[in-house]
């Protein structure tokens, strides 16, 4: 019984400022060569999206994944040097993926919007007042146990007569 031929995944971020017609024939010529030594198993175009941390001095980068089996990795040695060589690749990763590993998520071209930790998704019920408590002096590192000094109730601000009209955006 022979083994299936190995998973690769193949990420790579693009310069965005090279030529369009130049990333599009790199990405052209990497399909037809993992197509000619190997099983294209897909290609997404992620779009171009924000990095992380500058590479070469640019804060975004078209990124690209193709998955692919190959039996032969003479296609990755070549793949590797063709690519470390490209100037239009900004950084690229081959990765043999373990049996199992469940696929890609599906990505659209446009970045999800930056979310702090700390902060809960839209649409999440909120903590409760004392589950919030208890997360807050976890961060700080304070006991939740100890009673938090309470904070003075707000004054009702003067309530103005009902016959009273006020323009919005205007200064009374």
């Amino acid at each position: 019984m022979t083994l299936p031929a190995p998973t690769y995944d193949l990420v790579l971020l693009l310069d965005p400022q090279a030529d369009d017609a130049t990333r599009a024939k790199l990405v052209a010529d990497t399909r037809a060569s993992i197509e000619g030594q190997g099983e294209l198993l897909r290609h997404d175009d992620w779009g171009e999206r924000a990095l992380t941390y500058p590479i070469e001095r640019k804060a975004s980068a078209q990124y690209h994944l193709l998955q692919f089996h190959v039996s032969d990795t003479q296609l990755l040695s070549g793949l590797d040097r063709t690519l470390r060589l490209a100037d239009e690749v900004l950084r690229f990763r081959i990765v043999k993926l373990a049996p199992g590993v469940p696929a890609a998520p599906e990505m659209s071209g446009g970045a999800a919007p930056a979310r702090r930790p700390d902060e809960a998704p839209e649409g999440a019920p909120e903590a409760p007042p004392a589950q919030a408590a208890e997360t807050a002096a976890a961060a700080t590192g304070e006991s939740a146990s100890e009673p938090a000094p309470e904070a003075p109730a707000p004054e009702a601000p003067d309530a103005a007569p009902d016959d009273a009209e006020v323009a919005v955006g205007e200064a009374s």
